[in-house]
């Protein structure tokens, strides 16, 4: 997949804001700080498309961002992030999952996972959840320049025996750019 044009479309707090389903929708979700929007930014070549923070739980909309007028890459806000109010926590998590679980024109799921922490709760229930929905979806290990050769093995083969229904398993480092390739390659598959 070759992105041209990558645009902000709308933010969305609520599922009755959802634009209409007329384009496919891959989807990127991880836990709060995973790197979400840099792996948007890096996709897309725009430095400033999805905003980034050094701040855990920055993104709190759905984000929707129009690609080659042909699909939408959709921002989702992270889960996980303790340090936000039990009330506000709870309402990313009708937002997340009843986005997921109802919305008709998603296409794929990307899930990201630290690489350093290759089988957290969080990002196995995810899974369980998308699993029990049945939405397809590719896994992008983030970081992954941060681990030695020896975890690198480690964290794939782990996550391997966990996660058999991943479309694909993508390692990324934001640094040096490995993987973006891969994983627009397994997009192209999905964008319509």
């Amino acid at each position: 997949m070759k992105i041209h044009t990558a645009t902000f479309h709308k933010s969305v707090s609520a599922l009755q804001g959802l634009p209409e389903s007329s384009m496919p929708e891959i989807v990127f979700v991880g836990r709060s700080n995973v790197g979400k929007s840099t792996l948007l930014n890096t996709l897309t070549g725009r430095k400033a498309l999805a905003r980034t923070s050094s701040t855990p739980g920055k993104t709190r909309l759905i984000n929707y961002f129009l690609i080659n007028d042909c699909c939408y890459f959709v921002d989702l806000p992270g889960y996980g992030y303790a340090k936000v109010a039990k009330g506000e926590r709870r309402e990313w998590g009708h937002l997340l999952g009843g986005y997921i679980s109802t919305r008709q024109s998603i296409s794929l799921v990307v899930v990201l996972i630290d690489s350093r922490h290759p089988a957290l709760d969080a990002d196995r229930q995810m899974m369980d959840f998308l699993d029990h929905y049945h939405r397809p979806y590719g896994i992008v290990l983030t970081k992954y320049d941060k681990l030695k050769q020896k975890d690198k093995v480690r964290a794939r083969r782990e996550l391997k025996s966990i996660v058999p229904k991943t479309r694909f398993i993508v390692n990324y480092s934001a640094l040096s750019g490995e993987g973006t390739a891969e994983l627009l390659e397994n997009l192209e598959h999905y964008t319509g």
